[in-house]
């Protein structure tokens, strides 16, 4: 099994840092652009970590940490840019990226975050995690961010599932837009136009998490819309 999975479309610096992470004990496949890249996991390709460059062709290594939590691949995901903005990190961050590298740092750096990431990982047995948290028909698995509604997975994303966590964790009480955006970004994070903008994003997640839940069960209703306010999950008697 080869350590760690190189995306980069840079041939020269995929070469040399390769090789240099070779030359510190890690084994390293390279792909050059994303799609190559999920075509080999879709083949069984393993590895410990994945390191994607933040600017890739066709597809940017933004989109190819979202296309591998869709496909349910969980492989820890370290970025390498050479652009260190704050908010790249913190969507990084946010999606569920476990590391955020400047390659300016060098590889010395990055083998030791790399180590830490990768020894973590194998100390820690597999059966240990936090326990399921069971809704009625609703079981969500925090160790892996999944949800499953009447034993069916749902298939939602990182950002999905921090959404339906926030509105499971607040049964029956109003979570307002401006509150579910904050949980798929950042908090203060700004997109949209106008100063209600993100109520936009918010109805076009909300309505892909439903969407989601009514391919499995068509009679779902558990996710409530409140008009301009936001959403709740149903509080149902006990």
């Amino acid at each position: 099994m080869p350590d760690l999975i190189l995306v980069d479309d840079d041939n020269h610096y995929l070469e040399v840092l390769s090789a240099e992470l070779s030359d510190r004990g890690f084994t390293v496949s390279c792909f050059a652009d994303g799609r190559s890249f999920l075509e080999a996991m879709s083949k069984g390709v393993k590895a410990e970590v994945a390191l994607l460059d933040w600017v890739l062709p066709e597809m940017s290594g933004f989109e190819l940490l979202g296309a591998l939590r869709e496909h349910g691949i969980e492989l820890p995901v370290v970025f390498l840019t050479g652009y260190s903005l704050a908010e790249r990190e913190l969507q990084a961050l946010g999606r569920g990226a476990v590391d955020f590298v400047d390659k300016a740092r060098g590889t010395e750096v990055l083998a030791r975050r790399l180590r830490v990431i990768i020894d973590g990982r194998r100390q820690v047995p597999a059966a240990v995690g936090p326990p399921i948290e069971r809704h009625g028909a609703l079981a969500l698995h925090p160790a892996t961010a999944r949800a499953l509604w009447r034993e069916r997975d749902i298939g939602l994303t990182i950002t999905e599932y921090k959404i339906l966590l926030q509105l499971v964790a607040h049964k029956g009480r109003p979570q307002t837009y401006r509150a579910i955006y904050d949980t798929a970004h950042y908090q203060g994070f700004v997109a949209g136009s106008g100063e209600r903008g993100h109520n936009t994003n918010v109805r076009s997640l909300v309505k892909r998490i439903r969407r989601k839940f009514l391919a499995v069960d068509p009679e779902f209703a558990e996710i409530e819309n409140l008009a301009g306010i936001g959403y709740r999950w149903r509080q149902r008697p006990t």
